[in-house]
Parts: structure tokens; sequence; C-alpha cells
């Protein structure tokens, strides 16, 4: 395998690892403080015990991801040196607040988890606010040296292809960087929360009359619900951003090869680079210039315009694009469907349950997605239109090894804490069973 190959699966890999941990350390302690609050403010003994186990498993995921996460910041300086050599001078500030946002999350979590009895009621839930705010600054700092690397500013080529005229605020702050920050958040909090309702549908499946399991279903389908139909809103805007700012991207996550006016929206289809189009897809007329510039005659770049060098892994992006979108549309339908049974106060039907446990795994494939788009579309560079992949790799050799030995590391880690999250999902008996009569 070439090093570049073998660098960009490394570095993927543990990238597609980390980024489920780091979706739930943005979401889940969200849902544990909602649990908490609900306690304070009722006295239900089914919300604390609802709060405490959301915060173990918070911690069980928030350490595997303080492990992976340092693991991806080693391996930007060993397997992308280059990169990091012109890009840290510009986007170092992003970087470091994320260090600091990390760091409180964990001082927080720390407090949260041991101050049960020990710290005042409001202390202790005001630390796990700090735990939630923490998780989701760290991941807008991160997403914002993304959203850079996307749309690169706040600098001046010098000689020699050197950033000269630095402005760290200009460079942290992109265009369209908060269209990017919102739509990575609205996915961390969709994932985690149909996750979390997956799992304790089923556990409804198993013991309907789990009052721990009720609540708990109601409460992820409240958080993972509402950003799940928020986040077509957001990808709209982050639709508009993309035609705007890349136009060579859009075209590649639309199999658009030609230039046209009214371009038509593409629902699936295989893009063919080679003969020029994209087969087997529905198309709605004038539906992608309208999407991407809200005018049906809108001109819509294709492919063909830009040299083929240029071109990204159109078929990827194309597909990953594709299940992104579908099981995005999923999960709001879900979530309007769950709204509605909500208002009529309704009990959660079987046939709905089933539909949420099978829909549980939906929002991180679809976070996954959305991440290969985001990459795979920026290639063949790194920074776009200024550092290639292939100049940013490191120059050492045999990178093939450390692939092996990652993924087998990451084998491991991933087994023992699935073990640890089904002895502590499976193995406690729900509160509340006795109450709700199972």
């Amino acid at each position: 395998m070439p090093d570049l190959l073998a660098a960009r699966w490394l570095f993927g890999l543990s990238l597609a690892f980390h980024i489920v941990f780091a979706a739930v350390g943005v979401a889940m302690p969200l849902l544990m403080v909602l649990a908490e609050w609900r306690w304070r403010r009722t006295g239900d003994p089914v919300q604390l015990d609802l709060a405490r186990r959301w915060a173990k498993g918070a911690a069980i995921l928030f350490a595997v991801g303080a492990v992976s996460g340092t693991v991806i910041s080693f391996e930007l300086g060993l397997l992308w040196p280059r990169f990091m050599d012109f890009a840290g001078p510009i986007i170092g500030l992003p970087f470091s607040l994320e260090g600091f946002a990390f760091f409180a999350e964990a001082i927080f979590l720390g407090i949260y988890l041991y101050g049960w009895g020990r710290v005042g009621p409001r202390l202790h839930l005001a630390s796990g606010v700090v735990v939630a705010a923490s998780g989701a600054a760290s991941a807008f700092f991160v997403t914002l040296a993304n959203a850079w690397m996307n749309v690169p500013g706040g600098f001046e080529l010098g000689a020699g292809g050197a950033a000269t005229g630095v402005r760290p605020l200009a460079a942290m702050f992109p265009d369209g960087w908060e269209h990017e920050v919102v739509h990575v958040l609205l996915s961390s909090y969709v994932a985690t929360g149909f996750a979390v309702a997956g799992i304790h549908a089923a556990r409804l499946l198993r013991r309907p009359g789990s009052a721990l399991d009720r609540s708990a279903l109601g409460l992820a389908l409240a958080v993972g619900g509402a950003a799940a139909l928020l986040q077509p809103l957001s990808g709209d805007l982050s639709a508009r951003q993309v035609a705007r700012t890349q136009p060579l991207k859009l075209a590649a996550l639309e199999g658009q090869f030609r230039t046209e006016r009214g371009a038509p929206l593409r629902l699936g289809g295989l893009p063919d680079p080679d003969a020029g189009v994209t087969r087997g897809a529905l198309e709605l007329p004038r539906g992608l210039s309208l999407l991407a510039f809200h005018d049906p005659d809108a001109e819509v770049k294709g492919l063909l315009d830009f040299p083929r060098e240029l071109w990204p892994p159109t078929r990827r992006v194309h597909l990953a694009f594709q299940v992104m979108v579908a099981l995005g549309s999923l999960l709001a339908a879900l979530s309007l469907a769950a709204a509605w049974l909500a208002l009529r106060r309704r009990p959660w039907p079987r046939g709905f349950l089933r539909a949420i446990v099978a829909a549980g795994p939906a929002g991180f494939v679809a976070l996954e997605a959305g991440w290969l788009v985001t990459e795979w579309g920026r290639q063949p560079f790194t920074v776009r239109g200024i550092l290639t992949t292939a100049a940013s790799v490191t120059p050492v050799g045999r990178l093939g090894v450390p692939l092996v030995l990652f993924v087998a590391v990451y084998v491991l880690l991933g087994a023992v804490t699935a073990i640890l999250l089904y002895r502590q999902i499976a193995a406690t008996p729900a509160a509340g069973d006795a109450e709700g009569g199972a």
C-alpha cells in the first residue's frame, strides 16, 4: 500500500472512531443535566436514577474519547507534518481553545460524578451545565479549524508558499463557519439522541412497564428529535454556502457534470466520471438550482468546467451525501411521528418502538457519512486550493505497519467499550420497574 494511502486510511479510521465519542461528549451531558433538572423540580426518584446512569455512561465514553482524541493530536504532527507546519501558525488558536474546553469538561465531569451529596444542589447542577457547554465548545473549536481548511483565509501567501500577514481571528472564523458549526452540533444531538432512544426503546419492548425507560425515551427523543427537525434547515444553509464558496464540491455532491441553468436535483444514482453522466438517478427538474441558489433558473457549475485532476472522488462523495440526506430525512420523519404521539398523549406503540430501535444507529451512520463528504469533497487538497494532501504527508515510509497496529488497538478498545456499556445498560435493573408493573 502506498504511504500516502496508508496515512489517509490511518487518519481516517482514527477520526471515524473518535467522532462517535466526540458526538456523545457533546450531547450526553445535556441529557444527564435535563434528567437531574427534572429530579430537582419534581423529586421523582426515577429521574435521579436516570441522571446517575447517564452520567456513568458519559464518563465511560468520555474516557475512551480522550484516548482516541489524543491519538489524533499526535497523528496530525506525525502523519501530516507539512500541513501542521503551514497551518499551525494560522489556525493554532482554535486548537488551543479546544484544549481548554476539553480540560474544563474533564474537571467539571469529575465534580459532577463525585459531587452527589458532597456539593450543593445548585453547584452540582451547574457543574453538569458546564460539562455540556464545554463538550459543545470542543466541537465548536475543532469545526472552526475544519471550516478554515475548506475555505482558507486570514493570511497571504508569501514567497515560496509560506503564510504571511496572519490574522488569527479572521482565520478562525472563515466564510460560512457558522453553517458548518451548527450542522455539526445538531448532528451530534441527533446521533446521540436517537442512539439513546433506540437503547431504551429496546428495553421497553422487553419491559413495557419500566418507568425509567419511558422517561428516558421521551427525553432522548425530545433532544434528538428537535435537532433532527432543525437539521434540514441547517443543511439548506450549508448547501447554499457550499454552492457559493465551493462550486466544485457541490458538483461532486450532486453528480452534476455539465454546467446548466435550472439544474435538476438528483436523488440516488451513480456518477460515471468517464462518461460524464449520473446514471439511475431520479431527477427533480430545477431542484438543485432552487435549493442551492433559491432561484430555479440559477446556473450551477458542472465538474467538466474544472480540471480533472482537481475533481474529488465523485462517486464516493455523491453516495456518502445521498446516505447522509436519506438517513437525516428518515430521522426527521420519525421525529414528527414522535411529536404527534406525544401531543396526543398516547403510549408508544410497539411498532413505533421497533422503528426507533432500527433507527438507533442511523444518526451515527449519517454523521460518519457527513464527515466523509466533508473530507472527500476537499480532495485532492488538505487546505483547499493551496496545499495538496500528497504534499502534506510525512516523508517517513512503511506506514502500513502502524495502520495494522492501530486498527487492532481500535478493535480492542471498541470491544472493551461495548462490554462496559452493555453491563451498564443491561445488568442493572431499571428503576421504576416495580411501580410500572413490569
